[in-house]
């Protein structure tokens, strides 16, 4: 017997049997020692079910257990209502402030008093109201690091004047709403200055971040009404949190005289943050040029700063979100490094803590206070002077520069959406005590009111100002083939460029080539948005430059991106759609959609049409989501692209399965014609030799480019044949049927274009 082979085995059992004799030998003779101390054992006086129950029940009020339950609900709710609101057009923002006033005492609190007790119990939210600080904290950290100042330092003429006036006219209309509402709203014991200056500035706040979303969506970052709205809201970004700043100490001192002594330390604050520790982050940050990663003690060093600097603006009396937003501002503002460095930030911050400040604020805000007409039309009241002061203020004076009127009233729009920086600012308030419950649920309303308009706004802004040329669509070089390939990726885009050029290499003028690639608005910020769209086409670029080729390029910034993606190519008169078979952020289930991951649990969609009859919720489709998707809404031919190291379309495999195949054909003689490839058509049915069309059709093609179209019949393919092939071509119909029938075809082929016929 080889003792060599069971060597590590023997000793892993003789070492367990020693050293578990030796700890039963400790265990039986520490008993003894409790006889000889008089310890008497503890017995329970339940069973031991009921000792586990009650066990169960005490750690499922455990702070640390409440805490992870509540952050659970709290992410699950916030995405599905961001979702909901991507889904109709509305920023994700409004869905995530909607969901925080469900939770709260409005909806789930109303309606379901024990749920709301045992999940969110008063005991409890010291801990969320914290930890949705530090949320807080981190986000106006990236606010301030998407700042551009060297826009506003170039390109500040007429948006400055803009910003300020979006100030400085909704702040006055916001004290003298404040003198109608004082004596009825104000709390107790607050002076007349601090309430007015909390309304007016609760007034004159513009989300920045929601804006900046609102424009790469629209595709205005690059207009020159995009950069004015873009520097409008970083001037207004700045000026705000500065009176935002100065409010807070004139409110915690009690009167401007007694604050003096506040504003001139965070003057000298400011000073410091910018002539001292701005050069200093700059070198450091000039370390890191040209890598591709920021090291441990480099991101120290930085949230160090950012930490110290919410911790000085905290001690002063101006509130820790001003340095937060200070030490973002000041960050080196070489684009790749910022980049780098939100990417570290934001998913914690937005993901997971941001969502804990909506529900906190949802927690605090109690519609059901505004329980009588009079509170209503006073809460409708406030949304009049927030519109009137931010939107007319704002299009108003953009119209006085002498910017026409469609742009003056879209900055209007824009500048009027107040988002999540409404929150903040009202949470301090409410913090501070100048705020009453009633007043803050109405400033909430508003908040989302206003939020909420933007899209619609300027949807129908568009419309007024629509002229007849927009509304026809242009029918010039119908005569051209036009194709328009769609990638998420800089290696897709090229590949497909190569496949749409073997379709169309010798048609010289009568094509028209466009390259489009639609990006998730999340991952951009609005600072690097032009190198961001520079890296996505930098390949197509060197690909057509290659292969001699005029490319059209589109990009886009989009929040539903298979809606967006459908409705260019319906609308732009496109003869065939190019896209990669792959995964979309957007895909698959519910669960999967608010998540950002697939799973098969629930999909709404076939849910939706299994209610309507027009679908099999166990039907297993060999496309992902997204695919289908497209596929479904198109109205055009789409080339769905299974790539495996796709170079050329010279060798061609063409299975007819069935008549309904018969189009492929068509594609074909395009790559004979613009490719010279050589088709190997199979007539897998035996339905070419029978149908005279077909074989008319195939000897038309022959006559044309002889020697470059073969016929088989043969049932058996090598795999040796089907390996030199460079792509199959095939309808979506048979390729459905390969995957259902598990083919090898599936694994030998190189590369697979799967071809729609609307």
């Amino acid at each position: 017997m080889n003792l060599g082979k069971y060597r590590n085995l023997i000793f892993y059992i003789t070492t367990i049997e020693v050293f578990s004799g030796l700890m039963y030998f400790f265990i039986i003779e520490g008993q003894t020692l409790e006889i000889k101390e008089n310890i008497v054992s503890k017995t329970s006086s339940g069973s031991t079910w009921e000792n586990f129950l009650e066990s169960f029940k005490t750690n499922l009020h455990h702070p640390l257990a409440l805490l992870l339950a509540q952050i659970v609900t709290i992410i699950l709710t916030a995405r599905l209502f961001g979702w909901i609101c991507m889904k109709i057009k509305q920023p994700s923002v409004i869905g995530e402030m909607i969901a925080g006033i469900v939770l709260g005492p409005s909806l789930v609190g109303m309606y379901f008093p024990e749920f709301s007790a045992f999940l969110f119990p008063k005991e409890s939210l010291g801990n969320l109201q914290f930890l949705s600080q530090i949320g807080l904290i981190l986000f106006m950290y990236i606010v301030g690091m998407e700042l551009d100042l060297s826009v506003l330092r170039k390109k500040a003429h007429d948006a400055v004047v803009i910003s300020h006036a979006s100030i400085i006219i909704p702040f006055a209309l916001g004290i003298g709403l404040s003198y109608f509402i004082y004596q009825e709203f104000a709390p107790s014991g607050i002076q007349f200055t601090s309430f007015a200056l909390f309304i007016a500035i609760s007034m004159s706040i513009t989300a920045f971040p929601v804006l900046a979303r609102i424009v790469q969506e629209r595709n205005l970052q690059k207009t020159k009404l995009g950069t004015i709205v873009i520097t409008c809201a970083a001037a207004d970004d700045i000026t705000a949190w500065c009176i935002l700043a100065a409010v807070i100490a004139i409110v915690k001192a009690g009167s401007f005289t007694s604050s003096i002594y506040v504003i001139i330390m965070a003057i000298a604050y400011v000073f410091l943050m910018i002539k001292i520790v701005r050069p200093f982050l700059k070198r450091i940050g000039d370390l890191q040029a040209g890598k591709n990663t920021i090291s441990k003690p480099m991101v120290a060093i930085f949230f160090l700063t950012l930490i110290l600097s919410s911790y000085v603006t905290e001690v002063i009396g101006i509130h820790a979100l001003f340095g937060a937003f200070m030490a973002g501002a000041i960050m080196p503002e070489n684009t790749k490094f910022r980049t780098l460095f939100i990417d570290k930030v934001e998913d914690v911050a937005l993901v997971l803590l941001l969502p804990l400040f909506f529900v906190f604020t949802g927690l605090r805000t109690q519609i059901g206070l505004l329980n009588d007409s009079h509170l209503w039309i006073t809460a409708g009241f406030i949304i009049l002077t927030a519109v009137l002061g931010k939107f007319a203020g704002s299009a108003l004076t953009a119209r006085f520069v002498g910017i026409n009127w469609k742009e003056s009233l879209t900055i209007g729009a824009l500048m009027n959406t107040r988002g999540l920086m409404e929150l903040i600012v009202l949470n301090i308030g409410y913090d501070l005590g100048v705020l009453s419950p009633e007043i803050f649920a109405m400033l909430v309303i508003m908040a989302l009111f206003t939020t909420f308009m933007t899209g619609p706004a300027l949807d129908f802004i568009n419309f007024i100002f629509k002229s007849k040329k927009e509304e026809e669509p242009a029918h010039e070089n119908d005569s051209q083939y036009r194709v328009l390939l769609s990638f998420d990726k800089p290696e897709s885009g090229s590949t497909l460029l190569k496949l749409a050029h073997d379709f169309t290499h010798k048609m010289n003028g009568n094509k028209s080539i466009t390259a489009m690639n639609i990006a998730p608005v999340d991952e951009m910020h609005a600072y690097d948005i032009d190198e961001y769209e520079d890296s996505q086409f930098q390949q197509v670029i060197e690909t057509s430059h290659e292969l001699n080729l005029e490319v059209t390029t589109l990009f886009k910034a989009s929040t539903d991106i298979e809606n967006d993606l459908t409705s260019i190519t319906n609308k732009g008169h496109y003869d065939l759609l190019l896209i990669m078979l792959g995964k979309s952020m957007y895909e698959g289930s519910l669960l999967g959609r608010l998540l950002g991951f697939t799973t098969k649990i629930i999909n709404p969609e076939k849910l939706l049409n299994t209610v309507k009859g027009k679908g099999n919720i166990f039907n297993n489709s060999p496309f992902d989501d997204f695919t289908l998707q497209i596929l479904d809404k198109t109205n055009i031919p789409v080339g769905v692209l299974v790539e495996k190291n796709f170079r050329t379309a010279d060798k061609v495999f063409v299975p007819i399965f069935n008549l309904s195949d018969f189009y492929l054909l068509e594609y074909a003689k395009r790559l004979i014609n613009n490719n010279n490839s050589q088709i190997i058509i199979l007539d897998a049915a035996g339905q070419i030799r029978n149908n005279i069309e077909v074989k008319e059709l195939i000897r038309s093609i022959e006559q044309v480019a002889p020697n470059h179209i073969t016929l088989y019949n043969e049932k058996k393919i090598e795999k040796e044949f089907l390996n030199s092939q460079d792509l199959m071509l095939i309808s979506s119909k048979s390729w459905k049927s390969l995957i259902d029938t598990k083919s090898l075809w599936l694994s030998d082929i190189p590369s697979t274009l799967i071809i729609s016929n609307p």
